[in-house]
C-alpha cells in the first residue's frame, strides 16, 4: 500500500510542472503588454514614453527569454513568491491566505451538501425503478444539470432572500450567509451524482451475485447497500473528485453574485482590474486543486477496492 502511495505522489510531480507550464504559457498570451499595465496602475493616465516602458520591461524581467522567465517564476512559485496584486500593492499570497478559507468553506460545504442530496435520491431511484420516487429522482436530476447557476442563485436571491427573507442575501459572517451559495453549487454536481448512482446500481443489478445474495435469504437493505451500492461508488468516487474541481471553478461565478469574499470573487475582481499576478495565482491554484482532488480519489480507491493496489 505505501508503495502504491509513493507511486501516486511521484506522478504528481510532473504534473504540477505541467500546471506551471500551461498557466505560463496562458498569461503569455493573454496578457498582452505588461509593461503598459504596470504603468497605468501605478501611474494613472499619464501617457508612457517608449524609454520608460522599456525601463519597465527591464526591471520586471520582461526582456528575458521565456525559458529564463518561466524558470525563474517556477523559482518564485517554489518559494510562494507571487508578487504584489497591481491594484491593491498587496501581497498575493497574503491575500490567497486571507481569501482561501472562504472558498474551502464554500466548496466543501457544496460538495457535502451534494452527496447527502445524491447518495439516497440515487439509491431510492435504483430501487424502486419506474416508481414515483425513480420519476422524481430522475426529474431532479435531468433539471439540475441543465439549471444555470446564475439563475439559480437569482432566484434564490429573490425569494428566500427579498421575499421570504429566512436568509442573508449577500456577504458572509454568519453560517446563514453560506446556504444559498453553497446549495447553488451543489445542485449541478448533486444531480451528475444521482444519475451515475442510479445508473451504476442498475447495472449491477443484473450481475449474478447479487442474485445469488437474494437466494441466500439475507435483508434487501443488506444486499443494496453491501453487494450493490459499494460496487457502484468506484466510478462514482472518481466523478466526486472532479465535481470538486468544478464545484471551485463555479465558485467564481456563485461569489460574484453572493458577494462571497473567497478566490473566485478575488479572480473576478482581477480580471476587472487586468491584474495579471492576482489572474495567475487563481490560474495556478485552480489546476493544483484539480490535482489534488484526482490523487485524493486515487487514494480513497484503495478502501473501496483494494484490488487497485496491485
Amino acid at each position: 500500500m505505501l508503495f502504491y502511495i509513493l507511486k501516486r505522489l511521484l506522478m504528481v510531480i510532473p504534473v504540477l510542472l505541467g500546471v506551471l507550464l500551461i498557466t505560463f504559457i496562458i498569461m503569455q498570451i493573454a496578457a498582452g503588454d505588461q509593461a503598459r499595465i504596470y504603468w497605468r496602475t501605478h501611474a494613472g493616465n499619464q501617457t508612457p514614453t517608449k524609454a520608460q516602458l522599456d525601463e519597465i520591461r527591464e526591471k520586471l524581467g520582461l526582456n528575458d527569454p521565456l525559458v529564463i522567465q518561466f524558470l525563474r517564476w517556477t523559482g518564485d512559485v517554489v518559494r510562494l513568491r507571487l508578487g504584489q496584486t497591481l491594484y491593491t500593492k498587496q501581497s498575493v499570497v497574503k491575500e490567497l491566505i486571507d481569501r482561501f478559507p472562504y472558498t474551502l468553506a464554500l466548496t466543501a460545504s457544496a460538495l457535502l451538501m451534494a452527496i447527502v442530496i445524491a447518495m439516497p435520491l440515487g439509491i431510492l431511484s435504483a430501487t424502486y425503478i419506474r416508481t414515483f420516487i425513480d420519476g422524481t429522482a430522475r426529474l431532479f436530476a435531468s433539471s439540475g444539470i441543465c439549471m444555470p447557476q446564475f439563475w439559480l442563485g437569482l432566484l434564490l436571491i429573490y425569494f428566500l432572500g427579498f421575499k421570504l427573507k429566512w436568509l442573508p442575501q449577500f456577504g458572509s459572517g454568519t453560517p446563514l450567509h453560506l446556504v444559498m451559495p453553497a446549495f447553488t453549487l451543489a445542485v449541478g454536481p448533486a444531480a451528475t451524482l444521482t444519475r451515475l448512482i442510479r445508473a451504476n446500481m442498475l447495472e449491477i443489478m443484473t450481475h449474478d451475485y447479487v442474485s445469488t445474495a437474494y437466494a441466500k435469504g439475507l435483508p434487501r437493505h443488506r444486499v443494496i447497500l453491501k453487494h450493490i451500492f459499494r460496487p457502484a461508488l468506484v466510478p462514482v468516487v472518481t466523478m466526486i473528485g472532479l465535481q470538486f474541481g468544478f464545484i471551485f471553478g463555479g465558485a467564481v461565478v456563485v461569489e460574484t453574485i453572493f458577494s462571497w469574499p473567497g478566490i473566485g470573487k478575488w479572480a473576478v475582481d482581477g480580471i476587472f482590474h487586468r491584474d495579471m499576478p492576482i489572474i495567475r495565482a487563481f490560474i495556478l491554484i485552480m489546476g493544483v486543486i484539480f490535482v489534488t482532488a484526482n490523487l485524493l480519489v486515487d487514494l480513497v480507491y484503495m478502501w473501496i477496492d483494494p484490488r487497485i493496489r496491485k
